[in-house]
């Protein structure tokens, strides 16, 4: 989810003492909530996969929809046949519909434990596209999945391997510590 107006929680700010209602130290807040932008991506070794705006309430019918006519088709196209899907343990990835889905069609899924911490790749890419559009104004809804989806291309490939490189320290490190935090 990204918002098209401010941030989600709380921003803190540093300012030196007796400054606490000075402008410059002020963020400016939306009364009405702002708005924001709902999307689902993927992403191989080879390349990033498509971005899919979401507009309503993903539920586990949404999901296997965007499993069935978005992910699939570009994992057919892009993959060949041996390859591994991986994705957290939201309640609506791990429906008996969706497992029903993926045993059905033949998709590999990576074993993620139930209480696991998620250093999933893929939020070090939201994390990425976040930070490229750090600043950038949008006005609604449609422009701000214009601006989404054109840095969502724009990630350099490297990113993605060294995040795809980390998966066996990050798994590995998961197993150390019997699913306590850890570093990722």
């Amino acid at each position: 989810m990204f918002n098209l107006f401010g941030i989600d929680g709380i921003q803190w700010i540093r300012r030196p003492i007796g400054s606490r209602y000075a402008p410059q130290y002020q963020c400016p807040t939306v009364k009405h909530g702002g708005g924001f932008v709902m999307v689902w991506g993927c992403f191989s070794d080879t390349s990033m996969g498509p971005l899919k705006r979401i507009v309503e309430t993903m539920d586990r019918k949404v999901y296997e929809d965007i499993l069935e006519n978005t992910m699939r088709p570009w994992a057919r196209e892009n993959l060949g046949r041996s390859w591994m899907f991986q994705q957290d343990n939201d309640p609506k990835h791990t429906s008996g519909h969706v497992a029903n889905w993926f045993r059905c069609r033949r998709v590999n899924l990576l074993e993620w434990p139930s209480q696991s911490p998620d250093f999933n790749p893929i939020e070090h890419i939201w994390e990425e596209l976040e930070r490229r559009l750090k600043g950038v104004r949008t006005s609604n809804a449609n422009q701000k999945f214009a601006q989404l989806e054109a840095a969502w291309k724009s990630i350099p490939m490297m990113v993605v391997q060294t995040l795809l490189d980390s998966m066996s320290r990050r798994c590995q490190a998961d197993i150390d510590a019997k699913g306590y935090p850890t570093k990722y």
